[in-house]
């Protein structure tokens, strides 16, 4: 079940919480226009030193260290058990690393730290939405947490996801695929500089993959970054990706 609620970490930050989620923490509500193609706020990078995380007495990340610029996708790959979702919910603050630093527009800092979420959207393997909503009133929560947006804002982010036809139906009665449209629509709203993504185009046909890859492209080119593990390819320009290949976990 997916609740929208605070959960206090280092500093009270808003969650959607169902730990495979889409996470918008930290900034207060302010009016935003939907604009494809809108330049980000700001140009960003994420660097990442020696990161390591155990589960028990078993390390499931060892020294892991990358960076990550502006208008760069960095695609995270390995077997199962290779620990990528772990990567990913380490560096959104949701598991707490053994050792390593992160440092965020230069400052190091927590990966719990206000000014990092506020810069930061997460989406899990499973879409974020309550069942007995439907997909424009999850939208409107989702996006609520972070900023306002008016009618016009949320019909253009359903257009471009194609998902105007289900909008209006509650959640519960939508396919896996349409409920990822639903979230990806959210995404886009966001205005967050920051995707970090588990397995993306999960649940969607074709049509449904190559709207993700025009939208993931299109934020890269306006300055923004991702963060994606995937066991799929997500169709970026080459030029623009940056890879992190993980390794087995012995068992």
């Amino acid at each position: 079940m997916v609740v929208l609620h605070s959960l206090q970490l280092a500093a009270p930050v808003a969650e959607l919480v169902d730990a495979t989620d889409l996470k918008s923490v930290g900034r207060k509500a302010v009016p935003v226009r939907f604009r494809p193609g809108a330049p980000q706020l700001c140009m960003s990078s994420l660097v990442v030193n020696n990161l390591t995380v155990y589960r028990g007495e078993r390390a499931i990340l060892s020294r892991v260290s990358f960076e990550l610029g502006a208008g760069r996708a960095l695609v995270v790959t390995g077997s199962n058990g290779a620990g990528k979702t772990t990567l990913l919910r380490t560096l959104c603050g949701l598991i707490e690393p053994e050792d390593g630093d992160l440092h965020w527009r230069a400052q190091k800092l927590s990966s719990r730290d206000p000014e990092y979420h506020a810069d930061l959207a997460y989406l899990g393997h499973e879409a974020p939405l309550k069942m007995d909503l439907t997909g424009r009133e999850n939208l409107r929560g989702l996006v609520g947490l972070r900023r306002t947006v008016d009618s016009r804002d949320v019909d253009a982010a359903f257009g471009e996801m194609h998902a105007t036809s289900f909008a209006d139906r509650a959640v519960r009665t939508l396919s896996a695929g349409q409920r990822r449209r639903i979230a990806f629509a959210a995404l886009s709203l966001l205005g967050a500089t920051l995707w970090v993504l588990d397995e993306p185009v999960t649940n969607l046909d074709r049509a449904g993959e190559a709207l993700v890859q025009s939208l993931l492209t299109r934020h890269l080119s306006n300055g923004g970054m991702l963060l994606a593990a995937t066991h799929q390819p997500l169709g970026l320009e080459p030029s623009l990706c940056d890879s992190l290949v993980l390794g087995t976990v012995p068992a």
